[in-house]
């Protein structure tokens, strides 16, 4: 996640490898969302790179017993934080401008 009102708009959390670093197990997942219990902790975090054959398996198909992704994540936080460095100098620039225009008023 990333937010637009934090200056170190380029710390963005990846849902995977946060969860991973901090429960590797993936005992949270696997308490919270039932239909992901039963997969090994290699596809705990990302079930649909599961072989079919192990989400056979653990009793949950991605895609039909589970929604897939809605965005792949590592590309799309790139794109995001590219728009926020835009407008974080966007904006670094305009209030450049409006003071050296105001203290030439002075």
């Amino acid at each position: 996640s990333c937010s637009c009102f934090f200056y170190q708009y380029f710390r963005c959390y990846s849902p995977v490898a946060f969860g991973k670093k901090t429960d590797p197990n993936g005992d949270y997942i696997r308490k919270w969302i039932p239909k992901l219990k039963n997969f090994p902790k290699a596809y705990i975090y990302e079930p649909w790179k599961a072989p079919i054959s192990v989400q056979k398996k653990c009793g949950c198909i991605i895609g039909k017993d589970y929604p897939r992704p809605l965005v792949d994540h590592t590309p799309t936080s790139k794109k995001n934080m590219s728009k926020m460095k835009a407008a974080y100098d966007a904006h670094k620039a305009s209030q450049s401008g409006s003071k050296s225009s105001s203290s030439s008023r002075a």
